[in-house]
């Protein structure tokens, strides 16, 4: 799946190996993109959930760059961590209209512990993004690379049942 239209991977090799100097160069392009400016959404203004800070760093920063059910437990995930800058080019592709063939992102719509969510995804779900649905907002949520492929499998299915629940 080509993600040319993506920025390139920031990598820990940049900071020579260093994690609080990554940390840094991390959190300088979470600023520029979700707190010095918002990315655009269709019809809704786009927030951050700055609670609990960390380190003086947004919640959301920190669940784009670790993983965990438990906020104090959240686990640092390279692997997001390199993707520090696909969120907002993610949003920013997301078209208030059902997917086409040639678009960057496909999108569907969930729901998770009574909150409505929407998951962008690349069309081959390697990467999947969720945003928060808060009505007349939405809040970036997490984001993550997909390297299982039964995970890639189920993404797929959600993404076909939804929209061919809403051809119906």
């Amino acid at each position: 799946m080509s993600v040319d239209w993506l920025p390139p991977l920031v990598l820990l090799e940049q900071a020579c190996g260093d994690w609080n100097v990554y940390e840094t160069i991390l959190y300088e392009w979470f600023s520029a993109d979700f707190i010095k400016s918002l990315p655009r959404w269709p019809g809704k203004r786009v927030g951050l959930k700055r609670h609990p800070l960390s380190k003086n760093k947004e919640a959301t920063f920190w669940h784009f760059i670790s993983e965990g059910n438990v906020e104090a437990d959240r686990i640092i995930d390279v692997r997001r961590a390199e993707r520090i800058r696909w969120p907002r080019p993610t949003m920013e592709a997301y078209l208030e209209r059902a997917p086409a063939k040639g678009d960057r992102i496909v999108w569907w719509k969930n729901e998770r512990r009574g909150e409505a969510r929407y998951l962008l995804a690349l069309p081959d779900f390697s990467y999947l993004m969720v945003v928060a649905d808060r009505g007349d907002y939405v809040l970036p949520w997490t984001h993550y690379h997909v390297d299982k492929e039964h995970r890639r499998n189920k993404y797929r299915k959600e993404y076909d049942a939804y929209w061919a629940g809403r051809k119906s």
